[in-house]
């Protein structure tokens, strides 16, 4: 069996049913997007992964005449082209995405759902509720919330930062919520690296007076590991860290340091493979680790087949546009399917409409978190611009 081809679909643009924004952009975007990578072989079976990017169009070369069966070193043999450059920016996400359209094609091939391959014995996948939710006005908290406890999700992240007061108010709307599901839900909170480690540790200490933090996630830069170890030293909560780094490289040393208590991987950490290997290190360490958030939840399946897995963030927010998948949410768990790898199915001619030429500007421009202005050293609140677009959401 040999790869025969590798394709990338032209990028979509649609607009989500609501904006998402942190403390970096709390105004909030509501433009969506995405775009799909394929793998062909000569046995006419296609791989399919979310993602990838025109950098994929580099790659390609490095895995037509390959077997497809050999994943893991077809991961290292992808990440050892890009050795000088380093593994990063959108060289990996074109990697990421290689590599996950590989597992689903083995899987496919095995004629089994990826979780299996992988070696999970349950499809099930505790799930935590996360709404990008700093620009949601609070009826939209308590909806959003308030959805999740009837799915029975009895844990939350809610996006904090610019204002002590306002996130005081908005985490107990998202208790209150949830306590529907479990009268004491886990509650997190997530500065996305706004603040300096010593304001981290002083707002985090004010809501500690009234909250039970499960974890507070990203309170200092992600490679600071000196600052991420004082924020875990300080605070009860527990610190979390991880979605933005690269790979295990990147991991190791924040390990070592002991600068977190779960470690974060996705799709982002060089794909399944690296993210495997990073879940599998921490392990090692007895060390948890939650999986970042994805469209149709298709990172669940790698994430049922770790020992170590918490829980994994879900958005509650439609962001399948052209395409199905086989998983649900059912009493608080990602429950994955029986359909082949990933179980995801392309509507190839709803994916060509989204592609089309057209207006694409909607809120901001296409990228949503830029770095606010004063992060690290002082905390800029929202202007009254800000304000009153992010309550009328324009």
């Amino acid at each position: 069996m040999k790869i025969t081809a590798v394709r990338h679909s032209p990028a979509y643009h649609y607009r989500m049913e609501r904006p998402i924004g942190d403390a970096n952009g709390p105004v909030g975007n509501d433009l969506g997007g995405g775009s799909f990578v394929y793998v062909d072989t000569d046995e006419g079976v296609t791989g399919i992964a979310p993602g990838g990017g025109p950098h994929v169009r580099q790659l390609e070369h490095l895995l037509v005449g390959e077997d497809p069966r050999g994943v893991v070193g077809l991961w290292k043999k992808l990440c050892d082209h890009a050795f000088k450059g380093g593994v990063e920016g959108q060289i990996k996400a074109a990697i990421g995405a290689l590599d996950v359209a590989l597992w689903d094609l083995k899987a496919r091939l095995n004629e089994e759902p990826l979780w299996r391959t992988l070696g999970a014995s349950d499809p099930r996948v505790k799930a935590y509720a996360s709404g990008i939710d700093l620009c949601l006005t609070d009826e939209e908290i308590g909806r959003l919330y308030g959805r999740a406890a009837d799915l029975g999700i009895d844990a939350g992240k809610l996006k904090v930062g610019l204002d002590p007061d306002s996130d005081r108010r908005r985490l107990e709307l998202v208790r209150e919520r949830l306590s529907r599901a479990n009268p004491r839900p886990s509650l997190m909170i997530d500065s996305n690296e706004y603040w300096s480690p010593k304001q981290a540790i002083r707002a985090i200490a004010a809501l500690e007076e009234a909250f039970d933090l499960t974890w507070v996630e990203e309170p200092a830069r992600r490679w600071d590991y000196r600052g991420l170890r004082l924020v875990r030293e300080s605070v009860r909560a527990a610190v979390a860290t991880g979605e933005n780094l690269n790979g295990a490289q990147d991991f190791y040393p924040l390990i070592l340091n002991d600068a977190a208590d779960v470690y974060e991987i996705g799709a982002g950490t060089t794909g399944i493979t690296g993210a495997m290997l990073v879940g599998q290190m921490c392990a090692g360490f007895e060390l948890p680790v939650a999986m970042m958030n994805c469209p149709a939840n298709f990172m669940a399946h790698l994430a049922a087949a770790l020992p170590n897995h918490l829980m994994m963030e879900v958005l509650l927010l439609d962001r399948e546009p052209c395409f199905s998948f086989d998983n649900r949410i059912e009493d608080g768990f990602i429950v994955l399917g029986e359909a082949p790898g990933l179980g995801i199915t392309v509507d190839e001619t709803r994916l060509a409409e989204l592609a089309a030429p057209g207006p694409r500007r909607t809120w901001q421009d296409p990228q949503p978190f830029p770095r606010r202005e004063g992060a690290g050293l002082w905390i800029k609140g929202l202007t009254a611009d800000e304000r009153a677009r992010q309550e009328r959401h324009e």
